[in-house]
């Protein structure tokens, strides 16, 4: 057989025009050869790079041409059968072929013909064909071989199934039809048997027949779902599946990009639970996270507690302080699909875009429920199978989800559960450590490099922290009191806050909460305010050194801002601009001079009736040696007592 045919032979098959064939050729869409000629150079098609509909046309063609030399050629209309009921009538024409030869080299051509039979179902001959027919029987094989002796085809041999359009289909009446189709394609997506059963049911109830058995309704099902997948995915499981489990998508070169060109952002709910710094309780918090594209590193990441778009700032910052340079797009969710996901308000409107122009940063917002243009989406949840799962406080993503200790009668695994819940700042340090099995993988876009040589190799010279913090940070008002602010909890302390009593605005991350940037309600930046931990109780008996020496910068620290605040007070009274009245008493005034400056100068102390020649700079260093003596004189018991009356020994020891 020639494996090429000519643009005119195809088309007097596929009866239609020339012109239409070579438009396809023009295409690309056959294999084609150029062939000289004497009008010039004419086009041939590669026979096996057709469909199988076309390649049985041409068989059959030429086999009834080779009858009928002088038959017209014509459009044949013939019936399309699968390769594998093709290979089947192969293999079977080759046994018959074989059996007949082996039948005319012998006397007894019965006996032969049985004999084959009994070594080939043996699988001692032939044992590719025994693989594919399996064992034949004697009445089998002369049925077969009639047939080819009336017709030397093996399309003769075709297993006799009802094919259609090319594949095995299943005959079910027009009424189960209809009534089947339409439960398989509700959205409630019921299962086939009991569509089957619903089925027989309603036919019955109308007084129809339904004569097909369960196997052929579920065949037809399966057939219905192979051919019309678009049509069963939508019906069942609506357009966002159709979107993603049928429609082609777009395959993106992603290295074609560099580090920090294009950052994109997502959030996620966590499956596990932290410690809130608001309120004390465990809650399950959120994570705002901005993705590199090309390297697919974790650049930056904020965790938020409750809604507060001013998060999805803070994050980009610490991934700009990363990434070391500004980038150039920043690629997430439109306004809706965050505010589906996160948010209450509109992105949109909560002032990013300004942001972003600020620094240069072209936002692109993708389209909503179109996780196949984010590929932040697969990092989530790995994210979640490698870190999430792991955590002592891991509650489970849905319902489906949740782990053994949180389901009912549980005991054996409520027993043995950590009840650890890790605080926000333990979190993110848990997570530090996890980046480092993250950096250590492949990078998908880089063959050869893991994640985080891509990310280093490419890294910026920096960018100015300060500027950044002004634009992203989260922030507050907050009053200052004794202790400075007051905020999750915790004490934050600058000695520029001292002698302040007025509401400042603060600016933080949840990233670090070591320290907080504190600006007056104009703007100006008062200081940064780090925060102040609790001391020892009884830091110079039962502490280590570094408890003692808290405590000894902690009092050094009250005795330096008390002076500053007496200097301060001794330059406004000395000064020039203070005019007595006459009727004012000036005594009075030396002796508040004189009082002031005794208390600015700085006294020694020697402890009386004693040989020692230890001098005190502090009343507490004082009152700690006295407690260390064994025979005290009256003078030192009431100076004892009268001390710890004092404000100083309230806050040191009590």
């Amino acid at each position: 057989m020639n494996d090429w045919i000519t643009v005119k032979e195809l088309a007097q098959i596929q009866g239609i025009t020339p012109r239409a064939i070579r438009k396809s050729i023009a295409q690309e869409k056959y294999v084609t050869r150029a062939v000289e000629a004497q009008n010039g150079t004419k086009y041939e098609i590669f026979v096996p790079s057709l469909n199988p509909t076309l390649q049985n046309l041409i068989d059959f063609e030429k086999y009834r041409k080779k009858n009928d030399k002088n038959a017209e050629p014509k459009m044949i209309k013939t019936e399309i059968y699968p390769p594998h009921a093709k290979k089947i009538a192969l293999a079977r024409y080759d046994l018959v072929k074989l059996w007949v030869d082996y039948k005319n080299n012998s006397n007894s051509k019965t006996e032969a013909g049985n004999d084959f039979l009994l070594l080939y179902n043996k699988g001692k001959m032939y044992p590719e064909i025994f693989k594919l027919l399996k064992t034949v029987s004697i009445g089998t094989i002369y049925r077969w071989a009639k047939a080819v002796k009336a017709n030397d085809d093996y399309t003769s041999l075709i297993p006799d199934y009802n094919y259609s359009d090319g594949e095995y289909n299943v005959n079910l009446t027009r009424e189960e039809e209809l009534v089947f189709i339409n439960l398989l394609l509700s959205h409630n997506k019921p299962n086939i048997g009991k569509a089957t059963k619903l089925t027989k049911y309603t036919l019955k109830k109308r007084g129809f027949e339904s004569p097909s058995s369960e196997r052929n309704f579920r065949r037809f099902a399966q057939n219905y779902q192979r051919k019309h997948y678009d049509v069963w995915i939508f019906s069942r499981e609506g357009q966002k599946a159709l979107r993603d489990k049928v429609e082609p998508y777009i395959t993106r070169d992603a290295s074609k990009l560099e580090v920090g060109d294009v950052l994109i952002a997502d959030g996620h709910r966590l499956a596990i639970q932290v410690i809130n710094p608001y309120t004390g309780k465990p809650v399950r918090p959120s994570i705002v996270a901005y993705q590199d594209w090309k390297s697919t590193a974790l650049v930056g990441y904020e965790i938020m507690l409750e809604e507060n778009t001013q998060c999805v700032a803070s994050a980009l910052r610490n991934a700009i302080i990363n990434l070391g340079r500004i980038p150039k797009i920043n690629y997430q969710d439109n306004g809706k699909a965050f505010k589906n996901k996160l948010f209450n308000g509109n992105l949109e409107e909560g002032g990013l875009n300004g942001l972003f122009a600020s620094l240069g940063i072209v936002p692109v917002f993708a389209n909503p429920y179109n996780a196949r243009a984010k590929t932040i989406e697969r990092f989530f949840r790995e994210f979640q199978d490698s870190f999430e799962r792991l955590l002592p406080s891991f509650v489970g993503s849905s319902i489906a989800d949740k782990p053994a200790y949180m389901m009912r009668n549980e005991k054996f695994h409520k027993e043995i559960h950590n009840e650890f819940i890790p605080t926000i700042e333990q979190l993110n340090q848990m997570i530090m450590y996890w980046m480092d099995f993250h950096y250590s993988q492949p990078c998908p876009n880089v063959k050869g490099k893991t994640i985080g040589e891509v990310l280093n190799e490419s890294k910026g010279e920096g960018v100015d922290i300060a500027t950044l913090d002004d634009l992203m940070l989260a922030q507050e008002i907050k009053n200052i009191h004794r202790n400075g602010i007051r905020f999750l909890k915790a004490d934050y302390y600058n000695e520029n806050l001292y002698g302040l009593r007025e509401k400042v605005l603060i600016k933080y991350s949840l990233f670090d909460l070591s320290a907080i940037k504190v600006f007056d309600l104009k703007g100006k930046f008062l200081c940064e305010a780090t925060r102040e931990m609790p001391v020892h109780p009884m830091a110079n008996y039962l502490g280590e050194v570094k408890d003692v020496e808290e405590v000894k910068q902690k009092i050094k620290q009250q005795k330096k801002l008390e002076k500053q605040t007496i200097k301060e007070v001794t330059r406004y009274l000395s000064g020039e601009n203070l005019r007595l009245t006459e009727w004012q008493n000036p005594p009075e005034l030396v002796e508040i001079k004189a009082e002031t400056q005794k208390l600015i100068s700085t006294a020694k102390y020697v402890p009386p009736d004693t040989d020692s020649h230890e001098t005190f700079e502090h009343k507490y260093q004082r009152y700690e040696w006295l407690l260390r003596q064994k025979d005290l004189s009256e003078e030192d018991k009431i100076w004892i007592k009268n001390y710890e009356k004092t404000n100083e020994y309230e806050e040191i020891y009590t």
